[in-house]
């Protein structure tokens, strides 16, 4: 992805059709159709919906619309800035991320951002959302991706999708897909404090409590002594939702609603940095992608996207 082809993707959405747009741009339109079709390859999602009255946008294309606008008036106001020298510049943004998400999300990001900004160096802290938010709070952090963020004056935080909550156990135990509520009260789990909060919050107007829950801060751990058949845990869904997680059954929770809400939070400032921006869209279009696949849900259709303005 470039700036041409950012360049072809709003004169098509601003057009609302091939042919016009080409003409537009003075290029053939066979031509512009593979440019469109490589930038939605690169980016994993559908731009574009095609008919016989021209094109409209998707709801991920109205957001990288917005995004690629943005991109490409940062691009000129640079070229501006840098006049004939051509001088080269770095800036670094330092994105925070739970670590649930390190496995899920992180990929799709990193590669977004690799092949879509110039310039910029992305440097990764993975911690749980109390540490991200007083990173975010004390500057160190310049954006991160947390989990039910309580309100504060000084971040702007942005919905970005709501995950729920399953009880994963060894297959070995034999665990049926839908559990109720009391079978959490008799199953020793192994959580973290963090995720531990959410699901006590989430049962105590319910009068139900967990059975003997021991605390081990560490996901991967989790993970590994779950595989093992040693423990079962309580999660969202996307932590266990992986091609080599095969000796874990997952089990939707029954007569509760155990969810997280995943939030994008940024420092509130007067003139935020474009990389910073760029890389908020970035995310938010994994995030998108990542939800049509599936990789927050119980199965298809169960999930709910949630779009901040």
């Amino acid at each position: 992805m470039n700036l041409r082809t950012l360049k072809y993707f709003v004169a098509i959405a601003d057009a609302g059709s091939f042919t016009a747009a080409a003409s537009a741009v003075a290029i053939a339109q066979p031509a512009l159709t593979r440019q469109l079709r490589d930038l939605e390859a690169d980016l994993g999602v559908q731009l574009l919906q095609r008919s016989a009255r021209g094109v409209r946008l998707t709801q991920a294309g109205a957001i990288f619309y917005e995004s690629a606008k943005r991109m490409l008036s940062e691009a000129t106001r640079v070229r501006r800035q840098l006049g004939s020298e051509g001088e080269a510049f770095e800036k670094t943004v330092v994105l925070g991320v739970t670590p649930t998400l390190t496995r899920v999300l992180l990929p799709g990001v990193f590669q977004r951002c690799h092949h879509s900004l110039t310039g910029v160096r992305l440097v990764i802290v993975e911690a749980f959302t109390p540490q991200l938010m007083h990173g975010l709070e004390r500057g160190h952090v310049d954006i991160a991706v947390v989990t039910n963020p309580e309100p504060h004056r000084a971040l702007t935080l942005q919905p970005l999708l709501t995950e729920p909550f399953a009880l994963i156990s060894p297959v070995a135990h034999g665990v049926p897909p839908i559990v109720p509520l009391s079978m959490l009260a008799r199953t020793a789990l192994l959580v973290t404090k963090f995720h531990l909060g959410i699901v006590e919050r989430a049962l105590a107007p319910l009068s139900v409590k967990l059975g003997a829950a021991t605390v081990l801060d560490s996901v991967d751990a989790i993970r590994e002594l779950v595989r093992k058949g040693a423990w079962a845990t309580v999660m969202p869904v996307s932590v266990f939702k992986e091609p080599d997680i095969d000796t874990a059954r997952m089990s939707e929770i029954s007569g509760a609603q155990i969810n997280r809400m995943l939030v994008l939070a940024t420092r509130i400032e007067r003139a935020q940095s474009s990389a910073i921006a760029v890389v908020g869209e970035l995310i938010q279009l994994e995030a998108a992608a990542l939800v049509e696949q599936g990789m927050f849900s119980f199965g298809g259709g169960s999930w709910s996207a949630i779009r901040g303005s």
